[in-house]
Formats: structure tokens, sequence, C-alpha cells
């Protein structure tokens, strides 16, 4: 009994005693980790050096295996992506064929209205080379100016849709004022409804949409393009579409100005024509072609002594103007009718 409690009192000593001396070893580490603590990380540098063969060894199968699943799942969604571009190239090539049809058929209607042409659009290719973005301006600087025919106003347009337009030109340089920038303002109108509105920015990534007629139909998933009105503008320019937001409705711009590099900046070469400023001699009479009115005819009412005169009639061509009949006047002091009566009377 005595040897069994003399026996266990050992185990535990013994057991004790690595564990007192670990403690003293990590207070011992942790102070001189404290106080030089560059020793610990050469230490460090060292042992993984020393390590870093066999960790390739052991990590090589890892990485193989994690590759080769990667392979697979991008292949799957390659695999997924290319059924879906075949779908969508396939619905486009129906809106292909409709759009070739109405384009042929719209040709052959304003052939027989003898319509107006549109004008033909120029454009000039730049790069993007500069973007500000500051709280009340966001601009791109494009690579083109005066040298390239670039003027303030003309549109910027990418592969999907209009960016904004020209607010100022250099002779090689350009800057672009933003669809979505707080000082864009542009007239915009709605398909298929054909509601004019000014599109407002805000310096949101969808700008608001500002309608101008009283109950105009607006409503979400219309497309919105440039109207043109202005002069400035082309017209049928692509810009997004609308979509509710807050209060009112928002623009989903197509284009997207942080990933363009390279724009289109389109040149209106038909601007309205100017009339010219009005004379005195401009009647609205003459400017329709017809002659002037004549003067309204007098009054035929009995309203004064001069009416009642007979009206002088002019002679005939040709004949002289015959002479009024002059009348004696009569005697300046007339005799008085009493003068040669008796005086008896």
């Amino acid at each position: 009994m005595a040897n069994g409690a003399w026996r266990n009192a050992r185990i535990r000593g013994g057991y004790q005693l690595p564990l007192a001396v670990l403690f003293v070893l990590a207070v011992a580490v942790v102070l001189i980790g404290k106080a030089q603590s560059t020793l610990f990380d050469r230490a460090r540098a060292h042992v993984t050096d020393w390590l870093a063969p066999g960790l390739e060894v052991v990590h090589r199968p890892f990485d193989w295996v994690s590759g080769w699943w990667a392979n697979l799942d991008e292949a799957y969604g390659v695999y997924r992506e290319n059924l879906r571009l075949k779908e969508e190239n396939a619905r486009l090539r129906q809106w292909q064929t409709a759009a070739v049809t109405l384009d042929a058929r719209l040709k052959r209607y304003q052939l027989l209205l003898h319509a107006v042409p549109d004008p033909a659009l120029t454009s000039v290719l730049a790069h993007v080379i500069g973007r500000a973005r500051r709280p009340f301006l966001e601009t791109m600087i494009l690579d083109a100016g005066n040298a390239n025919g670039v003027k303030p106003g003309q549109a910027v347009i990418d592969s999907r849709g209009m960016i904004g337009r020209i607010f100022l030109a250099g002779q090689h340089t350009s800057w672009v004022i933003l669809l979505s920038d707080l000082n864009s303002r542009v007239p915009v109108t709605m398909e298929p409804s054909h509601a004019n509105a000014i599109l407002a920015g805000d310096n949101s990534q969808a700008p608001s949409l500002q309608t101008l007629a009283q109950g105009a139909h607006v409503k979400q998933g219309d497309q919105v393009m440039s109207s043109g009105d202005g002069g400035i503008l082309p017209p049928g320019l692509a810009i997004g579409t609308v979509i509710a937001g807050g209060n009112g409705f928002r623009v989903a711009l197509l284009a997207d100005s942080a990933s363009s590099q390279d724009v289109e900046i389109v040149d209106f070469k038909n601007p309205p024509e100017q009339p010219r400023a009005p004379t005195p001699n401009d009647l609205p009479v003459a400017a329709a072609g017809l002659p002037p009115a004549a003067p309204p005819a007098p009054p035929t009412a009995n309203t004064s002594p001069l009416a009642s005169a007979p009206a002088v009639q002019s002679p005939p061509a040709g004949k002289p103007a015959a002479k009024p009949a002059v009348k004696p006047a009569p005697a300046a002091n007339p005799p008085p009718a009493n003068e040669n009566l008796p005086d008896d009377q």
C-alpha cells in the first residue's frame, strides 16, 4: 500500500518537472523575442530557406489538383457561356433581319414622299488619356483637339452609346463632360412614346429624367435617345433605358465611361439655318407673296354736309376736264325794298 502511494507521487512529480521547465523556457523565449525581435526574424528566414525545397515537393501535388479543378470549372463556365452566346446570336440574327427589312421599307417610303434625307455624320476616333473625378465635375480627356476638327458641343460615343459631349477643346486635346456630371443637361426623347425630356446629371451612375410635358407617358423599359433639339447634338444617339428611381424616373446608361478606352467624336454637319434679321419693309403679306392690301373705303353714311355733295367724276382719258359753271355773286349792298314807297304809307 505504501509502495503504491510512493510510486504515484513519484510519477506526478516527474510530470510536473517538465511542465515547469517548459513554462520557464516559454517565458524566456517571450522576453528574448521582445528584446531581440530581429533575431527571431532571421531565424525564421533561415528555417524557411532550409525547408523551401521540401515544401515545394510536398505542395506540388496540391497545386496540380487545384489547377486541374480550376480548369474543369472554367471549362464548364465556357460551355455555359457558349450556349448563351449561341442563343443570343440567334435572337440578334432575327433582329438583324427585321432591321434590314424595316430600313429598306423606310428608304422606299422616303423616296415616294420626297423626304429630306438625314444629314451625314462624320466622326473622329480618339483615345482616352485621362479621367478626372471631382465633387462637382466628372470629365475625361481625349487625345484629339482643334487640329482634328473637334469643336465644343460635339457628341462623344463608344460602341454601346453616348458618353457625353465636348465642352473644352484645345489644339491637340479635348475635355468631355459626362452625362452623369452635375452640370450636364441633354435633350432626349423616349421610344416608343416619343415623349421629350431633359436628361439631368447628378453625379450618380443613373442620371435623372425630367419630363417636359404634363401627362407624358413614360414607363420603365423605354429606350432613351438624343432628340436633336437645339441643333447641337445629332438625333437618334442611343443613351440608355428608363428605370424607376425614387419619386421619378432615371436612365441606366448603356456606355460605361469608367471602362471606355477608344471613343468617337461625332460631327453634326447639319446645324439649323438661322433666319435673317427682319427689316421694316418685311410685311407678313409681302413675305407670303401677296400684294399689299388696299386702303379702307370712305364711309357712306350722311353724317356731314360734305357727304351730301355730288361726287366729282373724273373725265375720261384723253379729254380735258370741263370747267365748272361760275354763278354771279350777289350784290354787296342791295337797295332796301321800301325805298320808292310814298311817304303817306
